[in-house]
């Protein structure tokens, strides 16, 4: 790496050439720059906003799974087969689910290897358990701080080889030209300079745009940086396909699992916290029924459009009203719901035997919460919420995006050297089963290693007149941004598209609704350095971060205004509004009529391209699962001359 300086409209920049700089330091991004090292490019170095931030090191849930091979028992499974369970998701690159499968015991054993206590038996077998949409015991658990674990482990790695790492430095624009990557201008945050790294290729390992969204489960301050790859010209790819579920407030944690399982009440207040009421009780009278839906919701986390009617994502739509009206949610582990002795032989077969297995037929919710899971009980505590003496505030949450950025099986976008990872990258479908994204994560960054080592070393190119003309457009920006401000706007746009996005771009969706919203995207994108100010130098990077979101949401809601268009039926964690469909419940509002998706366009996928401020959205057809010859002699001749690593 080369460190030079630059002159761009009268600005200093500080100037670093190298053949790759990877964008982000969770899981996917160290695991990038272990295994560029690993695989012989040692010219690369890491840009962050942050080393301890990310979803990857500050996220978890009950039991965070990671998805592999079967490693363990007499349960036969295959490579081919766990690609098919992937590419069952649909709308399924059959390329991409088949090297998720292939690297999977790979990228598995490398962690373990590192000190990731994945548990295994006695006689060293890895033992698995059955997660969501999986036919076989694939997923493992680390507890639930997997991922955490897995990013302090790969940072360990990556640290000992002297990587090195540019912290506080945020990227604010993707430099690209003639369709190829070529360099990232970043703010950097330590003093508010900029920067510019001019290389051949960049690992965008910055997770999904959780930035658009005010009810996010997403750590606070992990935002993502998608629309800044959109700008720039990388195709977007199912961005309608989130996953969204129940998840506390303050501090941000997904309540699956046991906290579920428990039976908690469901308590609804005004703004102030006063005026409490258990409004489940609203709509179902049937109590065994209706603990037997929370109970489910456990199992059954994420919010499904097929578990409306005869399931427990019932119960995420009866939380979402209750704020949509302006009120908060808590649960309440303190009393049994209506402070009743719970009648155990009025829940389902599968609940009760779960409870009674468990030895948990007794007391509150609390005493059953200490009995089976003490540990989520302490994860609150840590954060300052004991759940014995107080409730715990909810809302329906954006989690997970399944789609995002299309890639390639080197997980390489349309943009020559752009290579996104992790939940940056487009990688799932509609369903996918649980723990698959930290899966995805290592595979993807392994493979844009392999790619680059092989096919994509030598030095960048100089800086250009295109490059210089972007560079000073951005720097341009946040000068008008700070320009005579007397009172700054920032916080209070951001606030204000977060919002919208939630309510018209969430687990509801209108197309009404999303066209509005999408009408009011582009006039803020419009009217950005006129409309937004900053009064301080540390809320630049605010001003730089909101434009980002804007863009990102400008082209989420163009792909769900078109789907909505051309499809119009719900699936996934999405419900449709459609007057000519059905209503589950007769008490739910019309909003909530929609026609359930049959799966005819699980062969088909939705790309999103952001192209001079506009939206140009096409459908193609997915990938089919390979079926390449693997007589070994003719592999082995291949490898020995390329490394099988043409496309």
């Amino acid at each position: 790496m080369k460190e030079t300086t630059i002159q761009i409209a009268g600005n200093t920049l500080r100037c670093f050439s190298l053949n790759t700089v990877v964008v982000g330091t969770g899981a996917s991004g160290y695991n990038a720059a272990g295994r560029l090292c690993q695989y012989g490019q040692t010219d690369i170095a890491i840009v962050t906003e942050g080393i301890n931030s990310g979803t990857s090191r500050n996220t978890g849930s009950d039991k965070q799974t990671y998805y592999k091979l079967t490693l363990s028992g007499g349960d036969g499974d295959s490579v081919r087969e766990m690609a098919e369970t992937l590419f069952a998701g649909q709308c399924m690159d059959g390329d991409i689910a088949l090297c998720e499968a292939a690297l999977s015991p790979q990228s598995f054993l490398r962690l373990a290897e590192l000190g990731v206590p994945f548990p295994r038996n006695r006689y060293g077998e890895f033992v698995g358990y059955k997660t969501d949409h999986d036919p076989r015991r694939r997923a493992t658990s680390a507890g639930p701080y997997t991922s955490k674990i897995m990013t302090e482990k790969l940072q360990d790695s990556v640290e000992s080889i002297g990587i090195k790492t540019f912290d506080k430095m945020q990227v604010i624009r993707v430099l690209v030209e003639d369709g190829m990557f070529r360099g990232l201008l970043c703010l950097d945050l330590k003093d508010g300079s900029y920067a510019v790294f001019l290389a051949k290729n960049v690992v965008y390992a910055t997770g999904g745009p959780a930035g658009m969204y005010a009810d996010s489960v997403f750590p606070v301050g992990h935002c993502g940086a998608s629309g800044l790859a959109l700008e720039a010209g990388v195709t977007g790819k199912n961005l309608t396909e989130w996953q969204y579920g129940l998840a506390s407030v303050n501090p941000r944690w997904n309540v699956s699992g046991t906290y579920m399982q428990v039976l908690p009440r469901f308590i609804s207040t005004d703004k102030d916290g006063g005026n409490g009421c258990e409004f489940l009780y609203d709509y179902f009278t049937d109590e065994g029924p209706l603990l037997d839906k929370v109970f489910l919701k456990g199992y059954e986390w994420p919010f499904d459009i097929r578990k409306v009617a005869k399931g427990s994502s019932i119960i995420d739509i009866l939380v979402y009203m209750e704020t949509v009206k302006g009120r908060r949610v808590f649960l309440d582990f303190r009393a049994n719901p209506r402070n009743n002795h719970v009648d155990y032989s009025t829940l389902s077969d599968e609940s009760r035997e779960y409870l009674e297995k468990a030895g948990a037929c007794f007391g509150t919710p609390i005493e059953r919460l200490l009995h089976m899971n003490r540990p989520a009980v302490d994860f609150y505590l840590d954060k300052g919420v004991d759940l014995i003496t107080e409730p715990l505030e909810i809302a329906l949450c954006a989690q997970h995006n399944n789609g995002g950025l299309d890639i390639d099986c080197w997980w390489q976008t349309n943009v020559s050297g752009f290579f996104a990872v992790g939940e940056a990258a487009a990688s799932h479908g509609v369903y996918r089963p649980g723990g698959s994204a930290l899966n995805s994560g290592q595979v993807g960054s392994t493979r844009a290693a392999q790619y680059i080592a092989a096919l994509r070393m030598g030095n960048p190119d100089g800086i250009t007149d295109l490059m210089r003309s972007q560079v000073s457009e951005t720097i341009g920006l946040g000068a008008a941004v700070m320009s005579g401000a007397e009172m700054g706007t920032v916080q209070s746009l951001w606030d204000c598209a977060t919002k919208r996005m939630s309510l018209c771009g969430g687990p509801i969706r209108n197309q009404e609704s999303i066209n509005r919203a999408i009408g009011e995207v582009k006039a803020e994108l419009f009217s950005f350095s006129e409309n937004v100010k900053a009064t301080e130098p540390k809320q630049l990077k605010t001003a730089y971060r909101l434009r980002d979101i804007l863009i990102s949401q400008l082209v989420y809601l163009e792909a769900m205004s078109n789907y909505a268009q051309v499809v119009g039926k719900s699936r996934g964690s999405a419900i449709y509004t459609d007057p000519t469909g059905d209503k589950p419940y007769s008490f739910l509002p019309d909003i909530f009529t929609y026609t359930l998706d049959d799966g005819n366009r699980a062969g088909v996928v939705q790309q999103a391209a952001y192209l001079g401020g506009e939206c140009k959205i096409e459908w193609r057809k997915v990938r089919p699962i390979p079926e390449g010859d693997d007589f070994f002699e003719n592999v082995w001749r291949s490898f020995r001359e390329n490394g099988n690593t043409c496309l």
